[in-house]
């Protein structure tokens, strides 16, 4: 694939290609292009260019200083958009992950200048690498198209670089990509890990997030077999899994022997992994998120984190204490896509205290928190106390199951507080 020469890190700068009231759409995870969003926040500092830029789940520290002037827009606080959140800067848009794509496509969401990240195999062909995105559904619309071109970013199969693009800059990276650091693992999570391992049959199709509680459960599955991946995140222990054979994809019924994913998050040795490897594939989030793709995905379990969650099975995935803690994201595309699959279990996993213990995960109410799961959707919930199955079974009987995985001290105020809502009729 022909593309116009590179410009040094240190020879670039947005100039004209970004004007004031842009809408900025960047590249997210640790696909985010690092040398142009630090550069686009030292320019927007310099020009006081008012601007607002559209970012993913954010583990890079681009933005942790981006002036008042430079706001934001995401489908959740994830990540370091947590702290942008608490300062004022974000905003957030409530949908799902597999309709951002469109919302981009059709304008409904505005793209100005598009930031990617880009692998350039030796024969010159372009990969995405690291995640495969609304970001292009952006770029295809943007009046600017920049394109970090970064020599340690793994080239990956699944989406091909679309030949019709129009790039604008080329920009050699002066950073390596993003990497995460494995996470600490407590008791608490192992706990959950080993109930949730206990939901999970040979032969499953697996769902996860990212972060402490993901890799735990991924840990847990090792002495599994025959499992698949079909998820929109892969990180360091969905490659242990699939480096010892436990996941081989034998058999999934779409895409046999391919693990699937959206991006790739990790260390090192999981981008060795994943560079040339065509038996992962990095495909874009219609592919992976979407309901076309999902409707015929069978045994998928998928297993999210979330923050709290009442007695009438009501999920919180976006709120604590009134601070924006997370987003709707693919949460719901998977998870409405496992309860229906034939086999499959959508499993929410949540320790049951917060606040070092001073607080419940299980709560009587949401008390105006968002249902981001709503009754009717809820399947599994896991606790390191138990598992709590929710599915076809009446209001009452939820309220029982949740309390007894809910922390033994908080219990007898949760039976209080549901019989006070039982004998008032709410």
């Amino acid at each position: 694939m022909s593309q116009a020469p590179c410009i040094e890190a240190d020879r670039f700068a947005f100039g004209a290609l970004l004007q004031p009231g842009d809408h900025v759409v960047c590249a997210q995870v640790c696909a985010e292009p690092l040398t142009l969003t630090r550069r686009l926040v030292e320019e927007c500092a310099e020009r006081r260019l008012p601007t607002q830029v559209f970012v993913g789940t954010l583990f890079g520290d681009a933005f942790d200083h981006a002036p008042q002037h430079m706001r934001f827009l995401s489908y959740g606080a994830i990540g370091r958009a947590a702290a942008i959140a608490d300062r004022g800067a974000l905003d957030v848009l409530p949908e799902r992950y597999s309709r951002l794509p469109a919302l981009f496509a059709q304008g409904a969401l505005r793209a100005d200048v598009a930031l990617l990240q880009a692998a350039r195999a030796q024969d010159g062909t372009l990969s995405f690498g690291l995640a495969s995105d609304y970001a292009i559904d952006a770029a295809r619309r943007a009046r600017a198209v920049i394109v970090e071109v970064n020599a340690s970013t793994p080239w990956t199969h699944g989406t091909p670089w679309p030949r019709d693009l129009r790039v604008d800059a080329w920009v050699q990276a002066a950073y390596p990509p993003l990497t995460l650091a494995p996470p600490r693992l407590g008791a608490v999570e192992q706990a959950i890990a080993a109930h949730v391992a206990s939901l999970v049959p040979d032969g499953a199709v697996v769902q996860v997030g990212v972060g402490a509680l993901p890799d735990a459960t991924l840990d847990a599955l090792s002495g599994h077999r025959a499992l698949g991946l079909h998820s929109g995140v892969l990180g360091d222990a969905g490659v242990r899994l699939i480096e010892a054979g436990v996941i081989d994809n034998s058999r999934k019924t779409r895409d046999a022997g391919i693990s699937v994913t959206n991006t790739v998050c990790g260390g090192p040795s999981s981008y060795r992994f994943v560079h040339r490897n065509a038996a992962v594939h990095v495909r874009h989030s219609d592919e992976t998120h979407g309901l076309d793709a999902l409707r015929h995905a069978e045994r998928l379990h998928a297993i999210n984190a979330a923050l709290e969650v009442d007695l009438s099975g009501q999920v919180n995935c976006e709120q604590v204490q009134g601070r924006q803690r997370g987003g709707i994201g693919g949460l719901l595309d998977f998870a409405r896509a496992a309860r229906a699959s034939a086999g499959g279990r959508s499993i929410t996993v949540l320790p049951a205290t917060a606040a070092g213990g001073a607080a419940s995960r299980i709560v009587a109410s949401l008390d105006g928190h968002p249902a981001t799961i709503g009754r009717a959707d809820v399947d599994v919930v896991v606790t390191e106390y138990g598992v709590a199955h929710l599915r076809d079974v009446p209001l009452r009987e939820r309220a029982r199951r949740l309390i007894a995985i809910a922390a033994p001290q908080f219990r007898d105020a949760l039976e209080a507080g549901l019989r006070c809502r039982q004998g008032s009729g709410a």
